[in-house]
């Protein structure tokens, strides 16, 4: 068979986004290429990391949708954890070392959800120093696998819910079964450090499990085993459009001149929004400026 021949025979991937359910002990890159290999396409991105310890959400793009991935409003995250108190470690989960322990016994269920509250709001966080913070060019978490001690500075998050959801007492350690829903940036593995330390017994994380990401939740996910006894996507690209951005419907004509690239009438709406054609297909990104919009994002190119 002739290159063009074998050529001509391949799948085309359709385009559009698949939310799957990490499992633990893979990477997102490690599922990115699994992915690769089910839908056999090379154009696979993810949005949005999550540690090989933790279980849960994780939004991937194929095809022309890996171009929709950085434009997705993925500022807020929810996550069902368990933090271990009794013992802090250096990367703060129970992958780490551990740093130092105490007995945990006497911390009471009120004692836990005072030191919950005051971790609760717009708080100041120092991310953990394997986190993927950059220090000098380098990832903290590579300094601190060579050895190097890592000094990272505290951010601004907001974590708008952090509620213990159940109290589990063994010998030597207190599990927390906790609810987490926080900004962009904030980590879960510094929450259990700090709750750790405010009782003065240590903590880490010990599961994590994300549960949404922006608008993409576990009701929508599929696993990899899933995905290999039916290779298909979670949602198209014009349902993930509609999913993650205001939508705003044009005539023919307006949806023709945004397929070129052009100015058009603004929606007056804040932000980034989908202009979607007569025939319910998505043409473009917009985002208002000044008396128009413009394209940020042509999905449906003119041709």
């Amino acid at each position: 068979m002739s290159r063009q021949s074998r050529k001509s025979t391949q799948r085309t991937a359709p385009a559009g986004l698949l939310v799957m359910d990490k499992p633990a002990g893979m990477t997102s890159h490690d599922v990115v290429a699994r992915v690769r290999r089910i839908m056999g396409t090379r154009r696979v991105g993810h949005a949005g990391t999550l540690d090989p310890m933790a279980t849960g959400v994780l939004v991937l793009g194929l095809e022309r949708a890996t171009k929709l991935l950085g434009h997705l409003a993925l500022d807020t995250k929810a996550y069902l954890a368990t933090i271990r108190l009794g013992s802090a470690t250096d990367t703060d989960d129970a992958e780490g070392e551990p740093l130092w322990s105490a007995d945990p016994s006497g911390v009471s269920e009120g004692d836990v959800t005072g030191a919950m509250s005051g971790l609760t709001g717009e708080i100041e966080q120092v991310p953990s120093a394997v986190s993927a913070v950059k220090v000098n060019g380098k990832r903290a978490y590579e300094l601190a696998r060579r050895g190097e001690r890592v000094e990272l500075e505290p951010r601004p998050v907001t974590v708008s819910r952090f509620d213990l959801l159940g109290l589990h007492r063994a010998e030597e350690r207190v599990d927390l079964d906790v609810m987490v829903e926080c900004s962009s940036g904030t980590y879960v593995r510094a929450l259990a450090r700090d709750l750790g330390s405010s009782l003065g017994v240590g903590g880490h994380l010990a599961r994590l499990r994300r549960t949404r990401v922006g608008p993409f939740g576990v009701a929508s996910v599929r696993t990899l085993e899933e995905l290999e006894e039916s290779p298909g996507l979670s949602m198209d690209l014009d349902q993930a459009v509609a999913a993650a951005f205001p939508r705003v419907d044009v005539d023919a004509e307006t949806a023709r001149a945004v397929s070129h690239g052009q100015t058009v009438a603004g929606a007056g709406l804040a932000g980034t929004y989908g202009v979607f054609a007569p025939d319910g297909g998505v043409v473009a990104l917009m985002r208002q400026q000044g008396r128009g919009a413009r394209p940020v994002l042509v999905l449906r190119p003119a041709g």
